[in-house]
């Protein structure tokens, strides 16, 4: 079974899919934060559906600590039966009760976690961990996450929240699968904390050099540099789906990633056929670098009424739309390039 699961993006979110992970190592995931993202990242798991092939059974459609709203669920309930997928959904917020009352695949228990309820189904299903590997982690996120002050696990789930809401090196929007990896790294971590005395006290005082583990290549050095090294490279890895153009010049499009003067000058010296790097934020102000191959200040000029140096500038375009979906960003852009 292919199972393509959407969950929330805080420490419950990506509990349930740290489980799920460990059983449909070839799933598909995604995240959202509650809004309008949750349709965003459905239509975006519908049309990857639709683009596939399962020759043998259907493909299961997973979503957990996410209520979704009657529109977006009549919506979703009709899309089924077209791409013919199974769908279930395991939610615990009590505002998804009308929803829940009208359709049978979604599964509301506002008891307990969605990590909780995820670890059940999955245990019931599948015969999954059977030797209770992951019980202490499932019993640490659901103390947090309904608030349980009293429990064993209560302090190490708290450790665990700030440590997820914190993960913010790797952009998600921009960086979907990597930023996942940090945040079920840092999961995994956790649950080892779990199982031993004071591990609250122990996984805050050693959460940094966990992190730096994640990152860290063949060589140690500082976490922010260690981070920036990741990201550059990730950027060359990706460099074709973020290409764009202006007026015959070739140039890398970010999307909030900050830290331009380290990221856009190491990316255009490992990549010299580059002319300039636009970093965008969610508002629409940028900021761009070029390694002598171009005057940016006089593109931010021209493109968003900016200024800045030859080598780097910045500025804002008006009437930017922004996307959850970083392919429509990167469109939005070139299309605006073109006509300005």
């Amino acid at each position: 079974m292919m199972l393509y699961h959407l969950s929330h993006i805080d420490l419950d979110g990506y509990g349930c899919q740290y489980l799920t992970y460990r059983y449909f190592r070839d799933g598909k995931f995604y995240n959202a934060n509650y809004g309008a993202e949750i349709r965003a990242r459905l239509d975006e798991i519908v049309l990857d559906i639709k683009e596939s092939d399962f020759p043998d059974e259907r493909p299961l459609i997973l979503i957990t600590d996410l209520n979704l709203s009657m529109r977006d669920a009549e919506w979703l309930d009709e899309q089924i039966n077209f791409i013919d997928a199974e769908l279930l959904l395991l939610d615990h917020h009590i505002s998804g009760e009308v929803s829940a009352s009208k359709f049978d695949w979604y599964m509301l228990d506002i008891s307990k976690s969605a990590t909780a309820i995820t670890y059940s189904w999955l245990r019931e299903s599948f015969k999954f961990d059977v030797e209770g590997d992951y019980l202490t982690l499932v019993q640490a996120i659901n103390a947090i996450d309904i608030w349980l002050s009293r429990d064993r696990l209560f302090e190490v789930g708290k450790v665990g929240l700030g440590m997820i809401s914190g993960a913010k090196e790797i952009n998600r929007i921009l960086f979907p699968n990597e930023d996942r990896e940090l945040k079920l790294f840092l999961i995994e971590w956790m649950r080892l904390y779990t199982e031993i005395e004071d591990g609250h006290i122990r996984l805050d005082s050693d959460l940094h050099g966990i992190k730096k583990e994640f990152f860290k290549d063949d060589k140690d050095d500082t976490k922010d540099n260690l981070v920036a090294i990741f990201v550059s490279k990730l950027l060359s890895k990706s460099r074709d789906r973020l290409t764009i153009k202006y007026k015959g010049y070739k140039g890398l499009l970010g999307y909030s990633l900050g830290n331009s003067s380290i990221l856009g000058n190491r990316f255009l010296v490992d990549n010299p056929d580059y002319d300039f790097y636009m970093d965008i934020s969610y508002r629409g102000s940028f900021s761009m670098r070029s390694n002598n191959r171009v005057d940016v200040a006089k593109i931010a000029e021209h493109i968003g009424n900016g200024g800045g140096h030859k080598n780097a500038s910045g500025g804002k375009i008006r009437d930017y739309r922004d996307s959850f979906i970083y392919s429509e960003i990167r469109e939005f852009i070139q299309d605006y390039l073109n006509r300005v």
